[in-house]
């Protein structure tokens, strides 16, 4: 097993001793209010998620990361983890604030070490490579603040998800795959229900792997993707029909994507080598959006990083051959196009819609089954 990002796996949560007096000393201090995609970030980071970070992103560090994709010290780092202050103000450098989600209760505290400006359209081009509004990244940068918090949290406690069956910390997966005996481990990302291609990429890497790590990004999502609901119940029925369960785990991942192609795909490996993984799936157009992205620009940045300490594994084209009677990739099958099934998330969207079920060279009878009773499974 790997060790975490940065040598060391990060826990900034308050421990249950410290819990009572931290608590009520959160409720004396200055507010600061967070949208979802924020708050999942602070525990990202709380839980060692997003090791070795200890908080959002000072000015140094942001810096480094945009320009050279590194942190200081010389550790990989693709993703700008910031904090933007809303416009009335009202915090200071050297503030001690109170993070607050909901009324519940403050989510975490914040030493905010740093305010700084930030110039959206440099972040656009360096991040997403494009500062097309159409973008959804870019759509976000246009909506935050004209500054960045900067500075260390601790977590009181972790906001219920309503998939608490799914949620596992990097302490506890780690605990996991040693019990199981994996020494090798291959992550999977996903934030689509799984057809028979997806099918084929997993058990291929886990032909030389001891398990399969299956994270599907739960959260905010583009409209017009799966909801939450539909891949984790797709996935559920996938494992319980086609898995040995002694060789996968299913967890989910609370994280908004920011279709950042390939930065994103870095970011996404080092997360799951926090999670214990050795080995990381990177498939075609990996967390890309419309053709902002070349095909195989995801994989390619990989080079650029001998030192990340987990290793991508590459998928590249693949479909249902049916003279082959399987999915095949270019490599292995020797037929032509016209005995090919391409796995078109379009074609099978129209399906579902439809009502119809999507062909057994594309999806699994039982993901079709459980698709077809939900009541709409796509972001509105």
């Amino acid at each position: 097993m790997p060790l975490p990002h940065g040598g060391r796996l990060l826990d900034r949560m308050i421990p249950a001793e410290e819990l009572e007096e931290a608590s009520a000393e959160a409720r004396g201090l200055k507010k600061l209010r967070l949208d979802t995609e924020q708050a999942r970030e602070v525990e990202n980071i709380a839980q060692g998620i997003y090791s070795p970070i200890e908080g959002f992103l000072r000015r140094d560090e942001y810096t480094d990361v945009l320009e050279y994709l590194r942190l200081p010290g010389d550790i990989p780092w693709a993703l700008p983890i910031v904090l933007d202050l809303p416009p009335e103000g009202g915090v200071v450098e050297g503030d001690r604030v109170a993070l607050w989600e909901t009324e519940d209760g403050p989510l975490a505290m914040m030493e905010v070490e740093e305010i700084f400006p930030w110039q959206r359209e440099d972040h656009n081009l360096k991040v997403y490579g494009t500062q097309d509004a159409s973008h959804p990244g870019v759509a976000k940068t246009a909506r935050m603040g004209d500054l960045l918090a900067g500075g260390p949290i601790r977590l009181l406690r972790l906001e219920p998800s309503p998939f608490e069956r799914y949620r596992l910390s990097p302490q506890e997966t780690r605990v996991l795959f040693r019990e199981r005996g994996w020494r090798q481990v291959v992550g999977f990302q996903t934030r689509n229900v799984p057809h028979l291609g997806h099918e084929y990429v997993q058990k291929t890497a886990l032909t030389f792997a001891d398990g399969l790590f299956i994270n599907p990004v739960i959260g905010r999502k583009k409209s017009g993707d799966f909801t939450d609901e539909a891949i984790l119940a797709t996935y559920q029925a996938l494992i319980d029909h086609y898995y040995l369960k002694e060789r996968s785990v299913m967890a989910i991942l609370q994280y908004e994507m920011r279709y950042a192609g390939p930065r994103e795909a870095v970011h996404h490996a080092i997360m799951r080598k926090n999670f214990g993984c050795t080995h990381f799936i990177v498939g075609r157009d990996h967390a890309g959006v419309g053709d902002f992205y070349h095909p195989f620009a995801a994989q390619e940045i990989f080079g650029e990083f001998p030192d990340l300490g987990i290793v991508p594994v590459f998928f590249n084209t693949f479909s249902f051959c049916l003279r082959c009677g399987g999915v095949v990739n270019e490599k292995i099958c020797p037929h032509g196009p016209e005995d090919q099934v391409g796995f078109s998330g379009t074609r099978m969207r129209e399906l579902i819609v439809e009502g119809k079920v999507p062909p057994p060279e594309m999806l699994r009878p039982e993901v079709a089954e459980v698709l077809l009773g939900l009541e709409n499974p796509f972001v509105e």
